[in-house]
């Protein structure tokens, strides 16, 4: 560190004075409510009040907050989405801690059609770059109907798998290169955005930043996705995109057995056919396009267990005849399989509908919160050929825990050209109701461990479940600590939070 950042404030001012001085007093908040609005969210995170409530305008002030939080040993606990939070990852690990609010790094510096490429500051959402893109004939690749406040870099770091497999090269997609500035206090840039150059040289050039490995045999990107922001903070983000649909055309796939859905999905994948490819529970599905308590409970006692939805996405110099063969030979491939696919599904769910809901956030209130107010989430990757395995072991555990089986949430999103699956378990919840409240506690132990038990992969957990994975894989736990007295020496990144 080349030099003080509470040298230049005033003897006894302190941190709160370094922050107004870097970031202005109009955007430090010391207020109860504001603190307040940061001390939870809708997990079941013990609650911390932080000290303060910082939001910086640009990397340079993201900068110099951490290098003032690494002299004053201050924890910084980095938040790029609105409200509702859900896993815990941003409410303070430990007393004394700066939120970094990156809400007003709105900016999308960048939109490159030709490349497939868009550049996005953290606090850009969903519903801000979808009409960005749009205007350049673009469409982002989008996670499952995420909420409205999400931030779309935060979606990317936090490896929440986009809806279109065939797309998903790796497991870092769509993310491609990015900012971040470490718990040192220093800049890195991956991948090509490395350099040489700035951003604006390498444009001039005709660099795209698409290429997010790098630079040389490093792939430092790796360590700061999926880390709760426990390395250091990410400035901006490069990311794929694709082509805006001219048409869309849709099919939905009703079976009560979700090995024979998985199976279809391999199928497809194998050819491969189609863009957004994904197997829902009715329970999901009834929570997604439901528009009120009523109606989701409604939709969820008539839909079958579960449901595949097959997206085709009209692009190109002949988008109707893609479309068309695409929808013929999927066809053609489910009967094989003794499936029948449909464009409308009983009781009145149109294909269509559903796929003009998987491109967009979600509306409000929010799907997950909109049948019962609350919900916890148990994420973890699995392979497609052992996901109807898994999910009884996730219905197993449920009803031992009391949560009652039809309101179970579960999904499967295949990954990564279908080599690998994202498998998704949601359980809504009456936060007034103790003993829903106890059920889906005991829910979040059991099933994440039976889960490990049985051979799931929690490659980013959160909670209970990143308890119980750090506690089954010590030497990965070493390693991890042993990086971020690399990258952080003075553990004020996220302090309490898991990076695995």
């Amino acid at each position: 560190m080349t030099s003080s950042v509470l040298s230049a404030v005033p003897h006894g001012k302190g941190v709160a004075a370094a922050l107004e001085q870097i970031a202005g007093p109009e955007n430090v908040f010391e207020d109860r409510t504001t603190l307040a609005s940061f001390a939870k969210d809708e997990s079941f995170a013990p609650a911390t009040m932080p000290r303060a409530v910082v939001r910086p305008r640009t990397a340079e002030e993201v900068q110099r907050i951490v290098r003032l939080a690494a002299e004053s040993r201050t924890p910084l606990v980095p938040v790029s989405s609105g409200p509702p939070h859900f896993r815990g990852d941003t409410v303070p690990g430990e007393g004394g801690a700066v939120v970094v609010d990156l809400s007003a790094m709105r900016g999308i510096p960048r939109v490159d059609r030709r490349n497939r490429v868009a550049i996005v500051e953290p606090g850009v959402t969903f519903g801000e770059l979808i009409p960005a893109l749009a205007a350049e004939g673009l469409a982002p690749y989008l996670p499952l109907v995420p909420r409205a406040t999400k931030s779309v870099l935060a979606s990317m770091l936090e490896r929440e798998p986009h809806t279109a497999p065939r797309h998903h090269w790796d497991a870092q997609d769509p993310l491609l290169c990015i900012e971040v500035v470490f718990g040192t206090g220093d800049v890195f840039r991956t991948g090509s955005a490395a350099g040489p150059g700035t951003l604006e040289e390498q444009r001039k050039a005709g660099g795209a930043q698409m290429r997010g490995m790098g630079p040389g045999q490093t792939d430092l990107q790796r360590l700061v996705q999926g880390a709760q922001g426990t390395f250091g903070i990410v400035t901006w983000a490069s990311q794929k995109c694709r082509l805006l649909a001219k048409r869309r055309e849709a099919l939905l796939v009703a079976s009560d057995s979700l090995e024979a859905l998985s199976s279809l999905c391999r199928e497809v994948l194998r050819v491969p056919l189609g863009d957004d490819l994904l197997v829902l529970r009715g329970a999901t599905l009834a929570a997604i396009v439901g528009r009120d308590r009523a109606e989701i409970r409604r939709l969820r006692s008539a839909l079958p267990a579960f449901v595949l939805h097959f997206g085709v996405d009209g692009t190109g110099a002949l988008p109707a005849e893609r479309i068309a063969y695409q929808i013929e030979d999927f066809a053609a491939l489910a009967q094989r399989e003794g499936l029948a696919p449909a464009r409308v599904l009983e009781p009145r769910i149109r294909a269509v509908d559903l796929a003009a809901i998987l491109s967009g956030p979600s509306a409000e209130p929010y799907w997950k919160l909109r049948e019962t107010g609350a919900c916890e989430e148990i994420l973890f990757l699995s392979t497609l050929d052992r996901a109807a395995d898994l999910f009884e072991i996730v219905r197993r555990e449920a009803e031992h825990a009391g949560y009652p089986a039809s309101r179970l949430g579960f999904h499967v999103q295949p990954t990564v050209q279908g080599t690998s699956c994202h498998c998704e378990v949601t359980l809504p919840y009456a936060r007034e109701d103790a003993a829903q409240v106890r059920s889906v506690r005991r829910c979040l132990g059991t099933v994440s461990a039976s889960l490990l038990d049985a051979g799931a992969f929690f490659s980013r957990p959160y909670g209970d479940a990143a308890s119980e994975a750090l506690r089954r894989d010590a030497v990965a736990a070493r390693v991890v600590e042993t990086l971020r007295g690399i990258f952080d020496p003075h553990r004020v990144m996220n302090p309490g939070k898991v990076a695995l």
